[in-house]
């Protein structure tokens, strides 16, 4: 009887693990970044010269928010970098101004692997 718990228990907790791996996202499939792209946060907003860079467990960069009236913010990112999938997943971005006291979070993330730059949401 307690043989049979044990298999149980045992495949039970192989079936999980596949239904995990399953699930992960992939992220290599992503498009990759484009200069400009569309602002997760709407309104017409562009980001450009979004270039990130892993050094120190983070992925840093500076950009440019443009409005669709010509008004430019410039910015800076770092983002938690996380080893996935053969290479580095830049994910809970912090944002702050260049100019004045904003600052806030972004959804957006990057992949970075074998030099190419993948975006989500791209």
């Amino acid at each position: 009887m307690r043989n049979a718990v044990s298999f149980s228990l045992i495949a039970a907790l192989a079936a999980l693990a596949m239904s995990a791996a399953a699930a992960q996202e992939s992220v290599e499939s992503w498009a990759p970044l484009k200069d400009p792209f569309p602002s997760t946060g709407g309104g017409g907003i562009m980001i450009h010269d979004y270039d990130p860079v892993v050094a120190g467990g983070k992925c840093t960069t500076t950009f440019r928010a443009i409005e669709p009236n010509g008004t430019v913010y410039r910015n800076a990112i770092v983002f938690d970098a996380v080893e996935t999938q053969g290479g580095v997943l830049c994910t809970n971005g912090k944002w702050r101004s260049l100019d004045n006291d904003a600052t806030g979070t972004t959804p957006f993330r990057v992949f970075i692997k074998g030099g190419v730059k993948r975006g989500s949401g791209e």
